[in-house]
């Protein structure tokens, strides 16, 4: 394909991934009053029943709540349309592969979306413990309220981001079989991918509760390593593909 190519096809697919998200907004938008809020504020709500102090979400501006809600209903649209946006990525990086490696594209896309909701209920999972040990070091005899927009933005964030992070291994197997990394690079590079996965779980969990951030980084490491094993098979079989061609040829 040539560049204009390329550029229409992105379009294309920037364009598709676009209405999903649009359409998966309504839905969460709907879902917001149904249980979402309830479910967002329930580590906040248990915080303030066991520790015994009072702890609440407040809305510091009249314009706050409704922005907090497309905010809420923009990231459930992200979460929502996962699958169609991620097979648009797929779909757009498709024509890198030989015909044989599109046959694993299906593979792909069916452990990437499974593994982006598993990421983002890891970082629902851990929640509760940050909410927890944050608010622990309020004095007794002081209120804990938190800004909605500020308890919003971690919440969301973390649970997103830990979604997305979930899902790059298998972008990595995926420029594997495109030819652009090979295993050897992913193997070498293993020290640096543990420290950026550790960094980047204590970004997303800013707590001092290491027993969250290594129950993220934990899965997030194995499937690191899990990509450089199917890759380097992969490498494996395309190298002796290639010594059998090129003995057939001699």
């Amino acid at each position: 394909m040539s560049l204009g190519a390329h550029l229409i096809e992105l379009r294309k697919r920037l364009f598709i991934s676009a209405i999903a998200i649009v359409l998966g907004m309504v839905a969460g938008w709907v879902l917001t009053d149904l249980f979402v809020w309830d479910a967002i504020q329930e580590p906040v709500v248990r915080v303030a029943e066991a520790q015994g102090t009072d702890t609440a979400i407040v809305f510091p501006t009249i314009s706050s709540a409704f922005d907090l809600r497309l905010q809420i209903a923009f990231t459930l649209g992200l979460v929502i349309s996962a699958p169609v946006w991620l097979y648009q990525i797929f779909a757009f990086l498709v024509p890198g592969l030989s015909t044989r490696e599109r046959k694993f594209t299906f593979a792909f896309f069916a452990t990437a979306i499974p593994l982006f909701f598993a990421g983002c209920a890891a970082g629902w999972f851990v929640l509760p413990n940050i909410v927890k040990l944050m608010t622990s070091f309020v004095p007794g005899d002081a209120l804990s309220l938190l800004t909605a927009k500020e308890y919003i933005d971690f919440v969301l964030k973390l649970v997103v981001a830990i979604g997305i992070a979930f899902v790059v291994p298998v972008f990595i197997v995926l420029l594997n079989f495109a030819g652009v990394i090979s295993a050897a690079a992913i193997i070498k590079s293993w020290r640096v991918a543990i420290l950026v996965i550790v960094l980047f779980t204590a970004i997303a969990t800013p707590s001092a509760d290491v027993i969250s951030m290594f129950m993220l980084a934990i899965p997030m490491i194995a499937l690191y390593f899990a990509a450089w094993f199917i890759a380097s098979l992969h490498d494996k079989r395309v190298e002796r593909r290639n010594r059998e061609e090129f003995g057939a040829a001699v």
